[in-house]
């Protein structure tokens, strides 16, 4: 047997491995079709944390089609998103140039490369020059691959030299991160996706999986198929949860008092392992005395359950020989989201769940590279590897890495809301945005439209002209994700990576390519030597090596091979750790889980006579974070055209009426969707759309005092009965064209979806 073929032969991988073989396993190069010349090129979905494996289908050197693979994440399925994300590739709203205005009041104009780059600089220099290094700010995406978001973390502290860099993960899994560092040490899911199949109880909160994680729902329904128990925490009945054995439709908000009340029972009733306690943790006495408090009567009071409900829980999940958590922004997006989480990694503590197969704790990210996106240092507080920019170790170490001075590395910077108010005051005059777009996605958009009109000078990188590009002085037109390569880690934590497919569109630069034009011009060129994504990742290696999120075992030619690879992976002969603590061990010093107390408070915004119900929000299965990649894409405008709001028929609307949603931030006109699987005292609008029917025009600015994550998930609000209905706009496109048509058809269609999950106009009869 040749050294090639035994690298990749699964019946002698390395133990650990073998769940997570690709069952095609070669190089991108080595896949040809039997039509022409097309060629299937392997690779994964560019939208949510799970990753799926799909082939692109190129000829002539364009992507046009796509089929799903037999990935083992996947196994050949492919969600609504997943199968019309290669449209976007050479899509007829693509920037194809850059675009520059010397002020907003002025229309954009085509420029070339040179121009526009010099003007970036100059304008960067003379802000910084004037208002000191720190006026200028810098956010990230986390839909970049790990090569991007490690060089904007590296571009803001060497290039700017700003402590004013974060990105949009922070509106997504930054409460879960910071329970699981406070808990275990560590900023990842306990377990791989193939452990719910051997569980003999899912609890899952607060993520709708049906349509946020499409095909997430195979790996339920295999358990079910096991016989596994399905429990499921939603104010809403989800898809997910029409099918569960218990559906607890709790108060938004109230999360951490349904679960404490939960773990309180189980103690009553004795169903702690009081062995694991004893060896593996520290301050459940604390723990203990504080749930004591939240008795099942109490929950049903706060969240507006009955009490058997809380006790009925209780018991399937603290009885069952093994029992998995898992949980999304429904239950992280608040102002209590950190000790939301806490609440459920105490539960699965004081049972004993953690470290085995079938058991654990997990939290589904929500974009495409969230998890990646966090860990090498473009989050506002961190340096890669997970490092703590506060920590002179890390500072010193990560500086020799950069071959700069550590009095010249920055201190932690502020969180994206927080730095939206810094632009109202004048404090940030500057902004460098990578492939976000915080009109749509941050909470109070007046507040956000303001501190962005408040900026002196403002660009954007993106492939589309989102609407905070088309705000923007200047705008560079960027590669997709299939016109470039590079890694992204899913919500397993496992590492996989996305292959080019196509060179990009004439006119346009990869992210890459820009960041390290800009660092030349702005002195710095020396430290961005990056010819392309693997230089970038060979220096992301070596950053990482010796933390916890250590990837430096992890390389191309070996992800290629096996499909992907869970970090940490400290070596090259590491198999990965897709099932973290199996050892009992935690990623403290002192190797145990740090149990910690939770107490319930009420949400930020207060109920009153004016306000007497609940707003939260989500996301649909058509569409994607703001939409701007999404809402361009023909059969998904046509399946879900326009946002709604859900309302319970105990408010006389009938499906299709005009309904004012008003908070004390906005208000917007939406057709109802009317239906029973929504509390009484809830509605819910998805926000996926722009302002004038923006759900986040409507939303909370209150930020979580830890992880700073805004309280999407619950506001007070009412509704009431209008007239007509508040007009969808098109996505902005650049100068001289119009929105292609094809993808715009559909959203004058007034009435919502005839199910949550969407519909096609076809079958409107």
């Amino acid at each position: 047997m040749t050294d090639s073929a035994r690298r990749i032969d699964p019946v002698i991988a390395p133990p650990g491995t073998r769940g997570f073989r690709d069952a095609g396993g070669l190089p991108a190069a080595g896949w040809r079709a039997d039509l022409g010349d097309e060629t299937l090129v392997p690779t994964h979905c560019c939208f949510c944390g799970v990753q799926c494996g799909m082939y692109l289908r190129v000829a002539g050197g364009k992507v046009f089609g796509v089929e799903p693979r037999n990935h083992d994440i996947n196994r050949m399925r492919l969600c609504p998103k997943g199968l019309n994300a290669y449209q976007q590739v050479n899509h007829p709203d693509r920037l194809t140039a850059p675009l520059l205005r010397r002020s907003r009041g002025e229309p954009f104009r085509e420029v070339g490369w040179e121009e526009a780059l010099d003007h970036v600089a100059e304008r960067i220099r003379a802000i910084q020059a004037e208002h000191g290094r720190d006026a200028f700010g810098m956010l990230g995406g986390a839909s970049l691959f790990s090569e991007k978001t490690y060089l904007v973390g590296k571009f803001a502290r060497v290039a700017l030299r700003t402590r004013h860099v974060d990105y949009n993960g922070r509106l997504c899994m930054v409460s879960a991160a910071g329970a699981n560092k406070l808990a275990f040490g560590i900023d990842r899911a306990a377990n791989p996706f193939a452990d719910i199949l051997q569980t003999d109880c899912l609890l899952i909160a607060g993520a709708n999986v049906g349509e946020c994680f499409p095909v997430m729902t195979q790996y339920v329904w295999g358990a079910r198929d096991r016989g596994a128990v399905l429990i499921v925490v939603d104010p809403r009945q989800t898809a997910i949860a029409r099918t569960a054995d218990v559906h607890v439709a709790l108060r938004s908000g109230t999360d951490s008092a349904f679960f404490n009340a939960v773990l309180n029972t189980v103690v009553r009733e004795g169903l702690t392992d009081e062995a694991f306690l004893a060896g593996h943790t520290s301050g459940w006495d604390e723990v203990r005395a504080a749930v004591a408090a939240y008795t099942p009567e109490r929950a049903a009071e706060i969240c507006g359950i009955p009490a058997e409900q809380v006790v009925r829980v209780a018991r399937l999940f603290g009885g069952a020989p093994r029992a998995m958590a898992w949980h999304a922004r429904g239950i992280e997006h608040h102002t209590q989201g950190v000790e939301n989480c806490l609440s459920v990694i105490n539960l699965c503590t004081a049972t004993g769940n953690l470290g085995r197969p079938g058991c654990g704790y997990g939290t589904i990210t929500g974009q495409g590279n969230g998890q990646g996106g966090r860990e090498h240092g473009q989050k506002a507080d961190l340096l890669p590897g997970g490092r703590s920019i506060l920590d002179p170790v890390h500072r010193r170490q990560i500086s020799e890495i950069w071959g700069i001075d550590e009095t010249e590395l920055p201190t932690a910077g502020t969180s994206m809301m927080e730095m939206v108010h810094q632009m109202r005051r004048r404090e940030i005059r500057g902004l460098l945005g990578v492939c976000n777009n915080p009109f749509v996605s941050l909470p109070h958009h007046s507040v956000v439209k303001e501190g962005y009109d408040t900026l002196d000078f403002h660009v954007q990188l993106d492939f589309f002209l989102s609407e905070t590009a088309a705000d923007a002085h200047v705008v560079l037109p960027v590669t997709t994700w299939a016109e470039d390569e590079g890694v992204m880690a899913n919500a397993e934590a496992r590492v996989v990576k996305h292959n080019k497919a196509q060179d990009p569109p004439p006119g346009v630069l990869t992210d890459t390519r820009v960041l390290c034009e800009l660092a030349e011009r702005l002195g710095a060129g020396d430290k961005f030597r990056f010819a392309g994504s693997r230089e970038v990742f060979d220096e992301l290696r070596r950053a990482s090596a010796g933390t916890v999120v250590d990837y430096h075992g992890i390389t191309y030619e070996r992800l290629e091979e096996t499909g992907g690879i869970a970090w940490p992976c400290p070596s090259v002969d590491h198999p990965g750790t897709p099932r973290l603590f199996e050892d009992g061990r935690t990623y403290h010093p002192d190797g145990t889980v740090h149990l910690q107390v939770v107490e319930w408070h009420p949400p930020a915004d207060p109920y009153d006579d004016e306000y007497p119900m609940t707003l939260t929000t989500g996301r649909t299965v058509a569409h994607y974070l703001s939409g701007n990649q999404t809402r361009r894409l023909g059969g998904l405008v046509e399946q879900t055209p326009r946002p709604w709001v859900e309302v319970h028929p105990s408010h006389g609307f009938r499906t299709g009426d005009a309904v004012r949603v008003v908070t004390r931030r906005g208000a917007t006109v939406l057709p109802a969707l009317v239906t029973e699987a929504i509390r009484t005292d809830h509605v819910f609008v998805p926000y996926h759309w722009p302002y004038p029917v923006a759900a986040n025009q409507l939303t909370i600015d209150a930020l979580d005092p830890r992880s700073k994550i805004p309280e999407y998930k619950v506001c007070a609000v009412r509704i009431e009965r209008a007239e007509h209905l508040d007009e969808v706009p098109a996505p902005p496109v650049p100068p001289g064209r119009t929105a292609y048509p094809q993808a715009q058809a559909s959203r004058t269609d007034p009435l919502p979806p005839t199910a949550p999950q969407g519909r096609g106009t076809a079958e409107r009869g």
